[in-house]
């Protein structure tokens, strides 16, 4: 099985540091997100090769850079982002992505110790056109508190909160559908993957949610955030090592 990495986002949030370096390139301990991400994907036995999707004539050449100088580049290859939308990307990975496979598909700005094999046999349990990881509670970043008729009463400092709804987070596995599912969108000159695709999916009853439960997850979205939850994204990052 194939993990295609999507890298190529213009990381508007994690300005004005991603003027400078892509997101995937984030520094954490001395080592770009990304690489956490291949390391650990690397570490799935049925993993047989990473395709990194970015931008690279522009910031996204540091990432192939990166990976010019590291042991791991023989299972990784590259591919340019097609601009066409997240979906419309899968229809540009010709060769290497067929109509018969099945995939994991990982947002960069992701980071989750998940366990793929669990996710997979999910998958299967299922039979689905796709899995996304879900959860049903988070941490939240600020202070509440128990209000009694305009009284606080007690304070919970970032408490976990169970969710009203299943919070989709960005990793997938896709079936063999998909690109099918994608082929018959190709006159849209962009095609969004949960609003083209995965949406008319849900209404057939075909996309399994594989909840992280107790699983730490965070949104990597700037350096700024990754500094303000260091705690968490140590923890994160100590799961994920091989």
């Amino acid at each position: 099985m194939k993990a295609i990495i999507l890298a190529g986002g213009k990381g508007t949030r994690g300005k004005p540091y991603t003027e400078f370096f892509p997101k995937a390139m984030t520094p954490i301990n001395e080592r770009p997100l990304i690489d956490y991400i291949v390391r650990y994907l690397i570490s799935f036995s049925f993993i047989s090769e990473i395709i990194i999707v970015s931008d690279f004539s522009g910031l996204g050449g540091q990432i192939k850079n990166y990976y010019n100088n590291t042991k791991t580049k023989k299972k990784i290859s590259f591919v340019q982002d097609s601009q066409s939308g997240t979906a419309g990307d899968l229809l540009h990975l010709g060769k290497q992505l067929n109509e018969d496979s099945e995939f994991v598909l990982w947002f960069v700005d992701n980071l989750c110790a998940i366990d793929l094999k669990k996710m997979y046999k999910r998958f299967k349990e299922t039979k689905s056109v796709a899995c996304i990881a879900t959860r049903t509670k988070r941490k939240e970043e600020t202070g509440f508190a128990v209000v009694e008729n305009g009284i606080i009463k007690k304070f919970k400092e970032k408490p976990i909160m169970k969710l009203p709804m299943s919070e989709c987070l960005g990793i997938y596995i896709l079936g063999k559908d998909i690109i099918k599912r994608i082929k018959r969108k190709s006159k849209k000159q962009k095609i969004n993957l949960s609003f083209d695709i995965l949406q008319e999916l849900s209404k057939e009853g075909k996309i399994g949610a594989y909840d992280i439960e107790d699983k730490e997850w965070i949104d990597a979205e700037s350096p700024t955030l990754l500094e303000r939850n260091q705690k968490e994204v140590k923890k994160i990052i100590k799961q994920m090592e091989p």
